[in-house]
């Protein structure tokens, strides 16, 4: 039996489209057609370098897709989106889903009404680190993070909130699975006219809180998440991917102080791009529900959102 492939292609190649391509050539179930670019020269280089055909125009392949990757500016998700849904093209999504939750509520009817994949590019539901919590959360009541990085020019049409925090939204927010009850906020620009770092505390209906913390003027790269449960502190280090559960061990160290017993895991390195779309594809030809779907995306984008309104 021959395997079934999907005819695929990148709506914008500039950093981030540019390796979504390159994944979808090495998938055996992905036919990569072409890649779009509003810079000929940047259309025609990731092309040649992966034997496909490069485009100006997204419209010129409405009709020649199964599935597209959009990596366009935010500002443009929406009317790129809405044109390959409206065409019973699969998509997944980069973050944020789009500029604004009326535009997400659109692209999820779309999407509902053509029966079409939509999935929103939240690339850290993929890294092991969080794939390693499966049976271990239990209630938690307070969740910390942070995720820092070193100033890069890409991404400065948002704010720290919308380019970095977002992702850490998202993963709370499907962590806690509560309404926001409340938001507290402060950021501030330093290098552009966005802030450039913030922080925000969450507080949920369920009580769960959550201090999230997001620069792009850092020194280092850090991206790191606490969460204090009854049973449990976890650690996790998206970065070099380590997870560490501490709990109550038998006996005490001294009266009336247990001992602590610490479960360790360094987990494997994994391509999260490649899984990550590798995870679209299987949706796309199984008909399974993607890993972050459309309301996923809509849900980090209200909250980011939120953020945005207390800065």
């Amino acid at each position: 039996m021959s395997l079934r492939k999907s005819r695929v292609a990148v709506i914008g190649v500039g950093y981030l489209g540019k390796f979504h391509a390159e994944k979808y050539s090495m998938l055996p179930n992905a036919e990569l057609v072409g890649v779009v670019d509003i810079d000929p020269e940047k259309a025609d280089e990731v092309a040649s370098a992966l034997g496909t055909t490069p485009f100006a125009d997204y419209r010129d392949l409405l009709d020649k897709v199964d599935a597209v990757s959009i990596a366009v500016p935010t500002v443009c998700h929406y009317q790129v989106a809405r044109e390959f849904l409206s065409h019973g093209v699969h998509i997944l999504l980069e973050k944020p889903i789009t500029s604004t939750v009326e535009e997400a509520d659109e692209l999820i009817r779309i999407a509902h009404e053509q029966n079409v994949v939509l999935q929103v590019g939240h690339i850290e539901r993929f890294n092991p680190a969080i794939m390693a919590l499966d049976g271990v959360l239990n209630g938690p009541r307070f969740i910390e993070s942070i995720r820092i990085a070193p100033f890069k020019p890409r991404g400065t049409d948002v704010n720290v909130v919308i380019d970095l925090m977002i992702h850490d939204i998202d993963i709370i927010q499907n962590i806690v699975r509560s309404p926001v009850r409340q938001i507290h906020s402060i950021g501030a620009p330093v290098f552009t006219s966005e802030e450039d770092i913030a922080n925000a505390r969450i507080i949920f209906e369920n009580g769960c809180v959550a201090n999230v913390t997001a620069s792009r003027i850092s020194m280092k790269s850090e991206r790191r998440m606490r969460i204090f449960q009854p049973d449990a502190y976890i650690t996790l280090d998206f970065q070099h991917k380590k997870v560490a559960v501490l709990r109550k061990g038998d006996g005490e160290m001294f009266p009336g102080v247990p001992n602590v017993k610490i479960e360790e895991k360094v987990l494997e390195q994994v391509d999260a791009l490649k899984e990550e779309i590798s995870s679209f594809l299987e949706s796309v030809q199984s008909g399974k529900t993607p890993v972050v779907t459309g309301e996923d995306g809509k849900r980090a984008l209200e909250i980011a959102l939120l953020i945005n309104t207390k800065l």
